[in-house]
């Protein structure tokens, strides 16, 4: 009995361990598609309702801490309660990154917007992400976000839009959490098939030179441009917070970017190669920054 009880220490001991996954741009299409098959997923609605119900099932057994932040956004629509859904990946370190994402789509009335790239695919890509953190081991705490009500209700102002993230960097920085963040990386429209990233003008330089070298060592270089355009996203808040933020956002969009916002912001303009460069890359800056 004795003996059979030191065999089995052994085995716990010398046992490798559970192997780390690695980020599948084929998963994260896969996340992406579930996503749309709700339909439009305006703040508010029972679609963005079911939506949130399934990331939640998609977390509960990875081991974060997941928390829903609920507040009530004044809209030109009138009161809207919005909810963040947040999932912290515990590190050591005591401080922090931040990878971000909106999971609403915008209100259309004419047509029937599904939101692929617009935000199916930062919801699919998050949805991986916290796949891959559950089995490594970290340096740093990892939040992950998903975002409500990044879409203007009628027409984009400092008032309509990023409600969700205006409304959580104002609540991290009472709670102290912002001055814990290394850095912010919020990605947005990152599965088109024609990949291109440009820098944004807005974000840390410091930031998108750790990601544009990270792009260029594994070998993907000729999808993060040296190009500028300047977006106001959900990393803007964060920006004005003072927190090293960087937007990752592909605003090329089918031809003369007809495809954004419309009808035609469907599954098959999307691509798994597109998740694919983009998550390694996000992994590997992720890395990168533990030694920041």
């Amino acid at each position: 009995m004795l003996r059979r009880k030191a065999i089995l220490i052994l085995f716990l001991c010398f046992a490798p361990a559970v192997p780390a996954a690695e980020f599948s741009g084929e998963s994260a299409y896969r996340f992406t598609e579930k996503a749309v098959s709700f339909g439009p997923r305006i703040p508010g609605s029972e679609a963005l309702e079911k939506l949130r119900r399934y990331i939640l099932s998609v977390l509960k057994p990875l081991g974060c801490e997941v928390t829903l932040d609920t507040f009530t956004a004044r809209t030109p629509l009138g009161p809207v309660v919005m909810k963040n859904i947040i999932a912290r990946f515990p590190g050591q370190s005591g401080r922090a990154v931040a990878i971000t994402g909106h999971y609403d789509t915008k209100v259309f009335r004419e047509f029937r917007f599904v939101g692929a790239n617009d935000a199916g695919s930062s919801t699919g890509f998050l949805l991986e992400i916290a796949r891959v953190l559950a089995n490594r081991p970290r340096k740093d705490d990892v939040y992950l976000v998903w975002f409500d009500g990044e879409e203007a209700f009628v027409e984009w102002s400092p008032q309509d839009g990023l409600y969700g993230s205006r409304h959580l960097a104002s609540r991290w920085s009472a709670e102290g959490v912002l001055w814990r963040l290394k850095a912010l990386i919020n990605v947005d429209m990152i599965g088109d098939k024609d990949l291109r990233i440009l820098r944004e003008a807005n974000s840390s330089e410091a930031l998108t030179n750790l990601i544009w070298q990270a792009a260029r060592d594994l070998g993907y270089g000729r999808y993060f441009l040296n190009q500028e355009i300047s977006i106001d996203d959900d990393h803007m808040p964060f920006v004005r917070a003072g927190v090293r933020s960087v937007n990752l956002i592909d605003f090329d969009y089918g031809p003369n970017h007809s495809w954004w916002h419309t009808e035609h912001d469907t599954m098959d303009k999307l691509n798994p190669k597109s998740f694919q460069i983009v998550g390694e890359v996000v992994l590997e800056s992720l890395r990168r920054l533990e030694s920041w």
